[in-house]
């Protein structure tokens, strides 16, 4: 696989994570950095780009579409929306640095919109949670391939 097929593929697998598609972008990460396929910042910016930009989906889904969570077409499940609103009223715009968390990340992205969460503080909190989180996995493969 060329270089730019790598991030192609890690920026792809990292957006359908972000979404409620199903992803495994952090292994893939972890895969290509001990592959040590392509270059470890471009990785980095490839799997960021694409984790934020999907949970940017997310926020516009529950800008617009919050109101027709009781359809059944509707990405989350009444009970994830609950809890994350329940998460979002205990810890407010905050609780968007756990954007990245299973399970709970994708619908506090959704309620975001919906309670309209401006914009850039979204942006802000999602992606400085998110970088964390990969910057974190990084740092785990440097260590752990020496």
């Amino acid at each position: 696989m060329t270089a730019a097929a790598t991030y192609v593929t890690l920026f792809v697998s990292a957006f359908l994570s972000a979404t409620l598609l199903p992803g495994a972008s952090e292994a893939a990460f972890a895969l290509f950095l001990a592959d040590g396929v392509g270059a470890p910042v471009l990785l980095l910016i490839a799997a960021v780009t694409g984790n934020v930009l999907g949970s940017v989906v997310n926020w516009f889904l529950g800008r617009f579409f919050a109101e027709f969570r009781d359809r059944r077409w509707f990405p989350i499940k009444e009970a994830h929306y609950t809890r994350a609103v329940r998460w979002f009223d205990k810890y407010g715009k905050w609780s968007l640095l756990l954007a990245w968390a299973p399970m709970i990340g994708d619908p506090l992205t959704i309620v975001a919109g919906a309670l309209r969460v401006p914009f850039g503080v979204f942006l802000l909190l999602v992606s400085i949670g998110k970088l964390a989180r990969y910057l974190f996995i990084l740092q785990a493969a440097l260590i752990w391939l020496g």
